[in-house]
């Protein structure tokens, strides 16, 4: 999908210029971001949460295709919420509809670090998807 959405309008973000690294709760898996390696996969905007998890093989629920049409990619943003991007207003009236909210509630599809430190999130339990699919 790529992270676009026609109907709403983007907000500013900006990209990491050097590595930082993102702790994914409560599996505990930390991945290293490479600003050179950006963008990992097609999930999300550039740079995104949802988008390294996807890279990573993190599985984050996103029905929307990380397009910000939808709320099931809601996650917690544990530490280093502020170097991540703010959020729009239609992230916002998004995240009305996620279960669980807290003050550093954001959507992974819409949240980019910008990479001056380290960061913390927390996957919602019910957001886990512990179904296991081959292929």
């Amino acid at each position: 999908m790529g992270g676009e959405n026609p109907f709403i309008q983007e907000s500013e973000v900006e990209l990491p210029k050097k590595s930082y690294t993102i702790t994914f709760l409560p599996s505990n898996r930390t991945v290293a971001v490479e600003p050179t390696d950006l963008p990992y996969s097609r999930e999300g905007r550039v740079g995104s949460i949802l988008e390294i998890a996807e890279g990573h093989e993190i599985d984050i629920d996103h029905a929307c295709g990380g397009v910000c049409a939808c709320s099931t990619c809601h996650v917690v943003v544990k530490e280093g919420l502020e170097s991540c991007n703010e959020a729009s207003e239609d992230e916002e009236d998004m995240l009305d509809n996620a279960p669980g909210l807290t003050l550093q509630s954001r959507l992974a599809c819409q949240t980019v670090p910008d990479g001056t430190r380290d960061v913390v999130i927390e996957i919602p339990a019910w957001n886990r998807n512990l179904v296991s699919e081959e292929h």
